[in-house]
């Protein structure tokens, strides 16, 4: 519809729509939580908009979840000390924060002390899995493992270091973070996040032992990861739930939730606190190993840490922690390993077209005569 030249060339109909708009966007000022309104107003949004010879109103709405990339700042009164997530959101011209938000330096992968089922199986057919807890051995490797992460970070050099964990619901994962803990002080704990995706894989409910023993004798005919136990859960099952949990992770990492803005610091430390087939899979997921692969690697002793560090390139490595002599015991191939040493100096978003596992290279079959197509 072409614009009208002047004021007395305006159709009537217009001034109804004028007087709704002015009230849509009245009420949604007052009545709406101060997460989902925008301000300044900006004629590049997508909102109400009503144009007319000497007005422009604009009323934007946005939701602090559906920005992800839009820099946040700090409002008063709406609970940003303990949740960051529910800033203002505004346009990145208006502010100078940085971003994207620094990276987290290490993602540290912690398996749970010693549990009382790992001392006596029979512990599994009177106490559900959930409630199993730490034996004192446990307790103690808990201890020790918070003092070696904590030595780990110290060697930065860094004053401004941090941890924020993830944890399993499961009551021996819940022990070992409190122990883990102890090792840092409040003003070093950036936050805690219960995660049940993160929770051990589930064997049935309340297991009756020899059915348990041939049902792992099973496991081992058909396969670690595609064999599920009767009311139970597969690997592959806990894969699902994984790729879903490093979504919700990357995401965090994406925009900086772990500290507010204007407080992020390159030296967070992220911690996941799980189980030994559990963050398996997430080293599965995460760098794309082949079930194969994965069905190679060997479990994380109790109380033992696994740690992805930022690379030169801003990419996660375990080879920048790890020697390659550790990882090979833990089960990693040569194949694994080369990508490991791509991983310490790639950027985010590249990628490894070069990858033995899954790149050209990956068809062996085909010979070498580069002349076929």
């Amino acid at each position: 519809m072409a614009t009208p030249k002047d004021d007395s060339q305006v159709p009537t109909t217009y001034f109804p729509f004028f007087i709704s708009t002015i009230f849509v966007d009245l009420w949604f000022t007052k009545t709406m939580p101060s997460c989902l309104v925008s301000a300044p107003l900006s004629p590049t949004s997508s909102p109400l908009v009503f144009h007319q010879k000497g007005y422009n109103f604009v009323s934007s709405i946005k939701c602090c979840e559906d920005t992800v990339g839009t820099a946040r700042v700090k409002y008063e009164n709406n609970g940003s000390a303990t949740f960051p997530e529910k800033n203002l959101v505004l346009d990145r011209s208006t502010i100078r924060l940085p971003w994207p938000p620094p990276r987290p330096r290490r993602i540290i992968l912690v398996r749970h002390g010693q549990s009382e089922g790992n001392v006596d199986e029979s512990v599994y057919t009177r106490v559900a899995d959930p409630k199993i807890g730490l034996t004192q051995k446990g307790i103690a490797q808990a201890e020790a493992c918070g003092r070696r992460i904590r030595e780990m970070i110290k060697k930065d050099q860094a004053d401004d270091w941090k941890v924020y964990f993830y944890v399993s619901p499961y009551r021996r994962t819940l022990e070992t973070l409190r122990n883990v803990a102890k090792a840092f002080g409040r003003s070093r704990i950036a936050g805690v996040r219960e995660e049940a995706r993160l929770r051990e894989q589930d064997f049935g409910n309340f297991q009756d032992r020899e059915q348990m023993k041939i049902d792992k004798s099973l496991r081992a005919i058909y396969g670690r990861f595609f064999y599920r136990f009767p009311n139970g859960e597969s690997a592959a099952d806990v894969y699902d739930r994984i790729t879903g949990f490093r979504e919700t992770l990357r995401a965090d990492i994406d925009i900086g939730r772990f500290q507010p803005p204007g407080e992020q610091s390159p030296n967070m430390n992220l911690v996941i606190v799980s189980h030994g087939l559990t963050l398996r899979v997430f080293l599965m997921r995460w760098y794309k190993w082949t079930v194969e692969q994965f069905q190679g690697l060997n479990n994380m002793g109790n109380g033992n840490i696994v740690v992805m560090e930022r690379g030169a390139g801003g990419r996660y490595s375990l080879l920048v922690h790890h020697t390659e002599e550790e990882l090979r015991e833990f089960g990693l191939t040569d194949e694994m390993l080369i990508d490991q040493e791509w991983q310490k100096v790639a950027k985010p978003g590249e990628v490894n077209y070069h990858c033995p596992m899954t790149g050209p290279s990956f068809f062996t079959h085909f010979g070498d005569d580069p002349r076929r197509e």
